[in-house]
């Protein structure tokens, strides 16, 4: 993790991107120790929406894709966390995309898969960003279908899950494909998720959980689906969102608790931030807020763990 007498560390989840009436290029920042919101100096490139965020927690996050004013985008910013100082891969993804899923082997590589390019064909193909010197590989691995508004974490060191979305037939899904990092293999999981559905959130405890909240089957959806990473297993939270809502973003102080923000509800969009503690799987919302109601944005953490 970044070190020095200039800059203190401290662990924290970001939120960047979206719209609220009009695309958003700024990042807000919520430091765990005390669930308080900031608004870095450092933007995204341009602004944008539906853009996918991942960590290499302890270094840094990155944000990529999405779409801005002048279409869809290939590019992936670089926030260094420490100093929370944004740069721009040379690097990029293998197409400009929206509506991708993103998630980390924290230490090793993160993970672009799938989304919508340009002339609303659907993708199934997933980018490696290998973090040791932030360069850009494409696995022979594919998700099980074409697909864009899914969602994705990790079991940090072990594996990462593709979960949900809506294929090119504009038919919801429920799977939920794992590419074990060892090997960059992509196997499906026989659980599924409660219900079909697109444009939800996911986050993790990393060795013990991941969570896919939200999203939209007929309608908009409160429920937050766990996977116990022991057994890739599938339970309900007995807690739901604080409003059924979808284009909502995840991000996880893994061993502590994972934050859902934004998103969009029946009455519009929102501002707030529930908060979900792993050691009872309890929700509370914080007081705490984005700094404008968004929806279709993004989210990565810093929980100072890989």
């Amino acid at each position: 993790m970044p070190t020095g007498d200039e800059t203190p560390y401290v662990p924290a989840g970001y939120f960047a991107g979206g719209n609220d009436g009009a695309d958003i290029s700024g990042i807000d920042k919520i430091t765990f120790s005390a669930d308080t919101k900031s608004t870095l100096s450092a933007t995204l490139s341009s602004a944008r929406t539906q853009l996918a965020g991942m960590a290499n927690s302890g270094v840094a996050g990155y944000f990529g894709g999405g779409q801005d004013s002048g279409g869809l985008l290939s590019g992936i910013d670089k926030i260094t966390f420490g100093g929370d100082t944004k740069s721009t891969l040379s690097a990029t993804l293998s197409s400009a995309r929206r509506f991708m899923a993103a998630m980390a082997n924290s230490g090793t590589a993160g993970y672009f898969g799938g989304g919508e390019t340009v002339g609303d064909i659907f993708l199934s193909g997933i980018d490696k960003i290998t973090f040791s010197d932030d360069t850009k590989s494409t696995l022979s691995a594919t998700l099980t279908s074409a697909r864009e508004m899914f969602a994705a974490m990790a079991n940090s060191g072990t594996a990462g899950y593709f979960g949900g979305g809506m294929t090119s037939a504009y038919t919801n899904l429920s799977g939920i494909d794992k590419i074990t990092f060892s090997t960059d293999t992509k196997s499906t999981l026989s659980a599924t998720l409660t219900t079909a559905r697109r444009l939800l959130a996911a986050m993790a405890n990393s060795g013990v959980a991941g969570y896919f909240g939200g999203g939209e089957d007929s309608a908009k959806l409160s429920e937050i689906d766990k996977i116990t990473f022991s057994a890739d297993t599938k339970s309900t939270l007995s807690v739901y969102l604080s409003t059924a809502r979808r284009w909502l973003a995840g991000m996880a102080n893994s061993g502590t608790a994972g934050y859902f923000g934004g998103g969009q509800d029946s009455g519009g969009n929102l501002s707030g931030i529930d908060k979900i503690t792993f050691s009872a799987d309890t929700k509370s919302t914080l007081s705490a807020t984005l700094t404008s109601a968004r929806s279709a944005l993004a989210g990565m953490a810093d929980s100072g763990v890989l």
